[in-house]
């Protein structure tokens, strides 16, 4: 049977690195063809590939983190779950007449310890993200986040949030089922829970959307991830009223894994494989296992008193500056 590989999905700023690979290719074919031994060269071509591409994505402005962050081969929530747990069952439902695909959870076992994992949800291709909304929740999604949440509570289990969207569903039903409400309404029961929160940033995270389920003890972060208010199109729609302008707000947004760390908003960037989590999933996911499992050791040695003491602390640390005066 005839088998095909996958073609890489490029993105503008590969380019170069595209056309370097198929110039070993066609040497590598030639000296074949030839029977010419060419193995130095090749050997040297491929140094400087990897080279370039490391260049390139150590490098990467703001707007390029984006392209990266919304790669569609990038992982997503349920590729994660099912990759590092040891069992795992998705439960659906808000128990209010709904069950939102774009936003999915259940119960399952990390490193032998029960935890309840949820997060948004985007699709592989066109139709799987028309049927998950893509990514962007409803407000039953987060009412059923809640729940989840509220049962991880009631059973001494460890919440692990996944996100990655462009925000909440912004649809007039959406408005009139109250996603505002849903949003507050988490923001502030997540304060109030008694067991470890670890809220992971695996892909894009804009607007209240990320937030509803963000607020946790510890914030990580993908190396490539981005994590905001607004998407950096609809900022530019807004101030200059020419969305053309997405990279210029998304250098003044300060979205990046480094800026948001700098501004104490996050509290570890996990590195990605060079060339971002697509190019090599199996890596990313070793480092995010290790990191939640490391986490969560930290957090379980705490009491629910001092995990919501330090959980409010470290929100209210959001925003304060100095004001230097120059007279």
């Amino acid at each position: 049977m005839a088998t095909t590989e996958r073609k890489p999905l490029l993105l503008d700023f590969e380019k170069p690195l595209a056309e370097l690979a198929t110039r070993i290719e066609q040497i590598r074919q030639l000296a074949e063809e030839n029977g010419v031994d060419v193995s130095g060269q090749i050997r040297q071509l491929e140094a400087r590939a990897m080279q370039l591409r490391e260049e390139i994505f150590t490098s990467l402005s703001p707007s390029q983190r984006l392209q990266v962050a919304r790669h569609p081969r990038r992982p997503s929530t349920l590729d994660y779950i099912q990759a590092i747990s040891d069992e795992w069952m998705e439960l659906h439902g808000d128990r209010g007449g709904s069950d939102d695909p774009a936003l999915v959870g259940g119960v399952g076992r990390l490193g032998g310890q029960p935890v309840v994992m949820l997060g948004n949800q985007k699709g592989r291709d066109t139709k799987d993200n028309i049927a998950r909304n893509f990514g962007m929740a409803s407000p039953g999604g987060y009412r059923k986040a809640m729940r989840l949440m509220e049962h991880a509570n009631k059973f001494g289990m460890p919440i692990l949030t996944f996100i990655d969207t462009p925000g909440a569903l912004p649809t007039v039903v959406a408005e009139q089922q109250g996603a505002g409400e849903a949003i507050a309404y988490n923001l502030r029961e997540m304060f109030c829970l008694d067991v470890p929160i670890v809220c992971t940033v695996i892909g894009e995270a804009f607007s209240g959307g990320a937030l509803g389920i963000s607020v946790g003890d510890r914030l990580l972060m993908f190396e490539h991830a981005v994590y905001t208010v607004i998407t950096p199109e609809a900022c530019a729609a807004i101030l200059w009223k020419d969305a053309s302008k997405a990279p210029q707000a998304a250098a003044v947004l300060k979205m990046t894994a480094n800026d948001l760390q700098n501004l104490g908003i996050i509290d570890h960037i996990l590195p990605e494989p060079i060339g971002g989590a697509h190019s090599d999933p199996l890596a990313a996911v070793t480092t995010l296992k290790q990191a939640l499992l490391d986490n969560l050791e930290e957090l379980n040695c705490l009491t629910p008193q001092e995990r919501r003491q330090m959980r409010y602390e470290k929100f209210r640390k959001i925003g304060v500056f100095t004001e230097v005066s120059h007279s």
